[in-house]
């Protein structure tokens, strides 16, 4: 069995891992428990903000250390989407385990040290990679914060600096939320305004659905779905494109001459093509015809035999 897979093999088995930012009262909670089966890692004390029809099972959190023995309990198995509401606070919490463990971390006002900080950043990083292994969907939702750079304003997720970095890197999706007009969107793809990631490759702005006369919160769900149906069909297009370059790759092997290079050229021009073939085989065209001595002649579209410049 090899170990080495194919392109076109990427497993079926995808999980999420988004991060959901905007102002307060958008909705996002809300939003992020429209994922499949989740759980909420309640930092910020506000399941009361999610309607009572929407809510999931829920920890309220009053310590770090909480977050890690739920993660470590066999009670986190039947849930498919871990939810951490908000990012910001979590690393609070994070910071005062910190402080509680080492209180040469922290000053006196309750702020880490910079030695501190430092070990927060290891102690998040830690966390991303425990929860990248778990196999469950993973979701950050934090509030916005307004960064300058000159007169140049931005928007970015309130997530502590450097680990703000260190999320959005692990991540497949980042979603800006906010009112246009009467509407509220969510936005993956980054503009000069706000920071955004779209791997997932969905559509740029989408208008998230009003929970009226009894309508399900599944949202997010669905943006499972569709990233799973692009892995798919992707996985699709690698194998027909990896068969296509192989047969003919196979068949420009064989020329031999400039009867069937000329027949090979006329081929390539009524094929199919994927992606960037029809530039790939024109190169092993040119690569076979240098062997054999032909030329190509741009004004008839043909190879002919070179001359020979020999005396």
């Amino acid at each position: 069995m090899s170990l080495i897979k194919m392109p076109y093999e990427v497993s079926n088995e995808f999980y999420l891992k988004a991060l959901i930012y905007g102002q307060p009262g958008l909705g996002k909670s809300t939003l992020s428990v429209s994922m499949p089966k989740p759980v909420l890692i309640d930092c910020d004390n506000g399941i009361h903000r999610i309607r009572p029809e929407h809510r999931p099972p829920f920890l309220p959190v009053s310590s770090y250390q909480e977050v890690l023995d739920v993660l470590a309990s066999p009670e986190i198995k039947e849930f498919d989407t871990i939810i951490f509401d908000t990012g910001g606070k979590l690393l609070d919490y994070m910071a005062e385990w910190i402080i509680q463990s080492d209180p040469k971390k922290g000053r006196k006002d309750g702020q880490l040290t910079m030695q501190g900080y430092g070990v927060r950043k290891y102690e998040f990083i830690n966390l991303l990679k425990r929860l990248m292994t778990m196999k469950k969907h993973v979701v950050f939702v934090a509030h916005e914060k307004e960064e300058k750079d000159g007169d140049t304003r931005y928007i970015r997720p309130e997530m502590g600096g450097s680990s703000g970095a260190d999320l959005i890197k692990e991540l497949d999706l980042v979603g800006y939320m906010e009112a246009v007009g009467r509407k509220r969107t969510v936005s993956f793809t980054p503009s000069e305004k706000y920071y955004a990631k779209n791997s997932a490759r969905l559509q740029d702005m989408i208008e998230v659905p009003e929970l009226t006369n009894g309508r399900k919160n599944d949202f997010m769900a669905g943006v499972v779905v569709k990233c799973r149906e692009a892995l798919q069909e992707e996985s699709v297009q690698v194998k027909a494109y990896n068969e296509l370059m192989d047969s003919i790759g196979k068949e420009i092997n064989v020329i031999n001459n400039v009867k069937s290079a000329n027949a090979m050229l006329k081929k390539l021009g009524t094929m199919e093509h994927i992606w960037d073939s029809k530039m790939r085989a024109w190169e092993m065209m040119q690569i076979r015809a240098g062997e054999l001595g032909l030329t190509y002649l741009k004004e008839k579209k043909t190879y002919e035999k070179a001359e020979s410049n020999a005396i």
